[in-house]
């Protein structure tokens, strides 16, 4: 398989780690939209939201747990965001299920204002 985060899980591609444990990994996203914008994956490969099942779903459980986790340990006291993207209309540009926590700046909401945080 010739996934980007798989590689980022297995170490074969350099990222810059915020948390791991046994089911998810979350690493500092290259492209920032937020002055904190991290990328929590589970370890195991799914390819989107779209592909998410009764055999799987307890991964996406573990993802907002680690959000939490990340949220606290992290000092995100004031709010956060998690933004996940599926399919290629909607701009998922890794297909491998992957969820966005931005936080560090007040959000707008509505389609406008995705991808300009003030």
């Amino acid at each position: 398989m010739d996934c980007l985060f798989c590689k980022i899980v297995k170490g074969e591609i350099p990222s810059t780690k915020v948390y791991e444990n046994e089911y998810v990994y979350c690493f500092k996203d290259i492209a920032p939209i937020a002055p904190i914008h991290y990328l929590i994956i589970p370890k195991t490969h799914i390819s989107g939201a779209d592909q998410i099942n009764g055999e799987n779903s307890h991964l996406v459980a573990k993802v907002f747990e680690a959000a939490a986790e990340i949220a606290k340990s992290e000092g995100i006291t004031d709010g956060f965001r998690i933004v996940t993207n599926c399919g290629d209309n909607a701009g998922q540009t890794v297909k491998h299920l992957h969820f966005h926590l931005l936080a560090g700046v007040k959000m707008g909401w509505g389609p406008e204002s995705l991808g300009k945080i003030d």
